[in-house]
C-alpha cells in the first residue's frame, strides 16, 4: 500500500530535518530562512517492528522486510498560502496527494532561529495552517457547487446528488471554522467524501519539536499542544528533531549509548512513525520462512481475502483458507510446526477478520 504523510507546518518550525532525520539523508535542505524547500522532498520510512525480528529469529530468515510509508516534506506555508502567498497554491496541490498530514510546531526558543511570525506560540502557528487549508478547501467546495448542483437537480444523477449532499455536510464545517475531519461520515459514504479531495478531512499528527532538554518528557509548548490535540480527538508526538537527526547517523551501539544519555528508551522517530501508521488505521500481519520474514500493510477490520490480496490479486480472487497462527502462540512455541502440534494453527475461512501480528499462509486456487 501507497501510503504518504505530508510533513506541514510554518517556516523553520524543523520539518526539514525531521524529514531528514526521518529518512536518515541530506536529501532535504534544511536552512534558516523560509521557502529553502521548493519541491516536495520524499522518503520512503520503514515502520519500526521489533515483533518482525523475533521472527525472522526463529525461522531463521535470511531477510527481513518491514512495513513501510512516505513522508514528504512540504515547504514552510505562510498566511495567505491559500491565496497563493509563499508558492501556497503549490504546496496545498503536494498534500492533496497524501493520506494524512502531521502539522510540526515549533515548541522551542533560539534567537538564532527566525520565526516567520516573529514569536514562538505553536498553537498560532497550527491555527494558521488548518487555516489556510479550511480556506482552500472553502475555495475548491465554492468553485464546485455549482456544476454538481445543476446535475443533482436534473433529477437522475444520484451520484451527484450524494456528493451535494457531501459538500454541503463539508461546507457546513468549514464555514463554521471547523475542519473537514470534525465532520461524521458514515462508512458508505466514506468512498465518496475521499473523492472530495478535501485538505482538513485527512487524519492529522500533531508533532511537538522541542529542544534538547525536552526531548523526553516536553515542555510547556509541547503540554499547550497535547491539550489541543486532546481536544481535537487528535495525537501528539513530542519530538527533537535536532536529536534525532544527529541519532540518525549513529551506529547501534553508539545510538543506544547517546539515547541512555537523554532519558530515551528510543529515538522519536519510533513513536512518530508508529502513530503516524497508526493514524491511518493501519496494522500487520506477517509472512515468514527461511527466505523472508515480511510485514504486510492493511487497514484494520481486513477479511484474510483482502489481506491475502495486498500480497497478489490472485491470492484475492482464488482465496481457499489462511492458514494462521497468532504471535505471542508462534513465538512461545518457538515456531510453525510446534504451535501447529500444540493445536494454536487456525484454518481460517473468508469471513475471518484479521488480527494485528497474525503470523499467516494463503491457500489459493487461481
Amino acid at each position: 500500500m501507497a501510503l504518504k504523510v505530508a510533513i506541514v507546518g510554518l517556516p523553520n518550525v524543523g520539518k526539514s530535518t525531521l524529514f531528514n532525520a526521518l529518512t536518515q539523508t541530506a536529501s532535504a535542505q534544511a536552512a534558516n530562512y523560509p521557502f529553502c524547500t521548493i519541491e516536495p522532498n520524499t522518503g520512503d520510512v520503514a515502520v519500526p517492528e521489533p515483533r518482525l525480528e523475533v521472527l525472522a529469529g526463529i525461522v531463521g530468515s535470511k531477510e527481513i522486510i518491514p512495513s513501510r510509508i512516505n513522508f514528504v516534506d512540504i515547504a514552510g506555508l505562510v498566511r495567505g498560502a491559500s491565496k497563493g502567498e509563499g508558492l501556497g497554491n503549490q504546496f496545498l496541490a503536494n498534500i492533496r496527494d497524501c493520506d494524512a498530514v502531521a502539522f510540526v510546531a515549533r515548541c522551542f526558543e533560539d534567537s538564532d532561529i527566525t520565526h516567520v511570525e516573529g514569536r514562538i506560540d505553536p498553537l498560532s502557528d497550527l491555527d494558521i495552517i488548518e487555516t489556510e487549508l479550511m480556506l482552500a478547501d472553502l475555495e475548491s467546495l465554492e468553485k464546485r457547487l455549482p456544476n454538481v448542483e445543476k446535475k443533482a437537480k436534473s433529477g437522475g444523477d444520484k451520484e451527484a446528488a450524494n456528493t451535494l449532499r457531501l459538500i454541503r455536510i463539508a461546507l457546513e464545517q468549514l464555514s463554521a471554522g471547523r475542519p473537514a475531519r470534525a465532520a461524521k461520515i458514515s462508512p458508505d459514504d466514506e468512498r465518496a467524501w475521499h473523492m472530495l479531495q478535501l485538505l482538513t478531512a485527512l487524519p492529522a499528527l500533531y508533532v511537538c519539536n522541542v529542544d534538547e532538554g525536552s526531548a523526553d518528557k516536553g515542555n510547556a509548548f509541547s503540554d499547550q499542544v497535547a491539550e489541543r490535540a486532546k481536544a481535537d480527538n487528535a495525537k501528539s508526538v513530542v519530538i527533537s528533531a535536532q536529536i534525532e537527526s544527529e541519532i540518525a547517523l549513529l551506529d547501534p551501539a553508539e545510538r543506544n549509548e547517546f539515547l541512555e544519555t537523554l532519558g530515551l528508551t528510543e529515538p522519536g522517530l519510533n513513536r512518530l512513525i508508529r502513530e503516524a501508521y497508526a493514524l491511518l488505521g493501519l496494522q500487520s500481519y506477517f509472512t515468514v520462512g527461511p527466505k523472508e520474514a515480511r510485514a504486510w500493510t492493511i487497514e484494520i477490520g481486513m477479511t484474510a481475502p483482502q489481506a491475502a490480496g495486498v500480497i497478489h490479486n490472485d491470492f484475492e480472487k482464488g482465496f481457499i483458507r489462511a492458514e494462521t497462527i497468532a504471535y505471542d502462540d508462534f513465538v512461545r512455541l518457538n515456531g510453525e510446526q510446534a504451535a501447529k502440534d500444540a493445536g494454536k494453527m487456525r484454518a481460517e475461512g473468508k469471513e475471518y477478520v484479521v488480527k494485528d501480528g497474525d503470523v499467516m499462509h494463503f491457500r489459493f486456487n487461481v
